[in-house]
């Protein structure tokens, strides 16, 4: 029973100063019940505190994964400079602006603080450190050298984020020019076209056929604006969450992205990327193959790379090289095979594979670069259509005045 109260009090994060036995002034964070917690615990460190203060806690913003590969760029940085650990996790918990973040590092050098290992710490957290990063770390631990695999992890992550930015860089044009188009559209049809509808029906004169269509679809827009637009934003909410949550929507999904035209071609390829980049951090580290597969059909982001991983990796346990059970995954380009291969002749899997993911990284970076200036023209001429189309339906009759007067 004592033990459950004790879990049960409730900690803060105190700031303190004051000074050690040699008389040096000292400050820094403390995790504890109350103030006479922390006293108690300086005094036994040898420190004679001065000032304790409880820290006021803002709510924060959520934690991102870039968050997190800044975080491991400057832990690394830190841990190669020769900071210790606990005071580098001080560092870099200070010096971010992000109060969500600095407080999961707060609780993670709390834990090592403890007695327990960085890797254990990292694992309470599987909604922020995934199995490849608590697998590196551990491995890092293990070997002495967690410096060079965090400074690894932290190339990995830097990576694996800039591609990602790319994608949705690529994706998020067009998508936003056509939610703007939509909204354009909208809006001259509920304020716009009933003026014009006022003003035609002084005429008294039948109306062209594209000016009683584009009518038509003002009245239907004023009269179920609601429903549009209820519709359309219930109907995205609800197949985006059956895309998260439901198995068969996700391989629906994902299969049919790849299939898309230019699109499916740059995700692929970012797929692969990833994929590639993953295997060769893993194998670098020393992970053994098939343990070092275990983290990287999800890093993949694709349902079907992660099946394909998983009968890869159970191919490659009964003892299949690992170049012909990726071939027999029918989804590797035959670069990434023959560059595989090559390093297991050679027994430097780990370099082709990170030689593999250069090139598909600079694959995606001209594809996005290419996309960006191919769809430009094509929006401006879809644009120019939808609205001029408008413009012109609303303005034949103006143009036959004279056939009234």
């Amino acid at each position: 029973m004592a033990t459950a109260k004790s879990k049960a009090v409730k900690e803060f994060v105190f700031e303190w100063e004051g000074k050690d036995r040699n008389g040096k002034m000292m400050r820094g964070e403390m995790r504890a019940g109350g103030e006479n917690q922390v006293q108690a615990a300086l005094r036994r460190q040898g420190v004679l505190p001065a000032k304790i203060k409880k820290r006021r806690m803002r709510s924060g913003k959520p934690i991102k994964a870039k968050d997190l590969a800044i975080f491991t760029r400057q832990l690394a940085t830190m841990m190669k400079a020769g900071v210790p650990l606990l005071q580098a996790f001080d560092i870099v918990g200070r010096g971010n602006s992000n109060p969500s973040v600095t407080r999961l590092l707060n609780d993670i050098r709390t834990d090592v603080e403890t007695g327990t290992s960085l890797s254990t710490a990292f694992r309470k957290y599987p909604m922020y450190f995934d199995n490849l990063y608590c697998n590196l770390v551990e491995a890092g631990e293990q070997a002495g050298i967690l410096d060079q695999l965090l400074d690894r992890l932290a190339v990995y992550m830097e990576k694996t984020e800039a591609i990602k930015s790319k994608i949705k860089s690529a994706l998020m044009y067009p998508i936003s020019v056509v939610v703007v188009a939509f909204v354009v559209v909208a809006v001259i049809m509920i304020f716009v076209i009933p003026a014009f509808k006022e003003v035609f029906s002084s005429f008294g004169a039948d109306l062209p056929a594209p000016t009683l269509f584009v009518i038509g679809m003002s009245e239907f827009f004023v009269a179920y604006w609601w429903l549009i637009f209820g519709s359309i934003g219930g109907g995205l909410y609800f197949f985006f969450q059956a895309w998260k949550r439901n198995e068969k929507m996700q391989k629906f999904m994902d299969r049919l992205l790849l299939k898309v035209p230019v699109f499916g071609t740059l995700i692929e390829k970012s797929i692969i990327a990833r994929w590639t980049r993953t295997l060769s951090t893993m194998f670098a580290a020393g992970v053994p193959l098939v343990e070092a597969l275990d983290s990287v059909g999800g890093a993949a982001g694709n349902s079907i790379y992660l099946e394909a991983t998983e009968r890869i990796q159970h191919e490659v346990s009964t003892g299949t090289s690992l170049t012909a059970a990726m071939t027999n995954a029918n989804l590797f380009p035959t670069m990434v095979l023959q560059m595989c291969s090559i390093g297991e002749e050679s027994g430097s899997i780990d370099h082709m594979l990170g030689k593999a993911a250069d090139f598909y990284e600079a694959e995606v970076d001209d594809m996005v670069a290419g996309l960006s200036s191919l769809m430009e023209p094509i929006i401006i001429v879809f644009l120019g259509s939808l609205i001029g189309g408008i413009v012109v339906s609303m303005y034949l009759p103006i143009f036959k005045l004279g056939q009234v007067v």
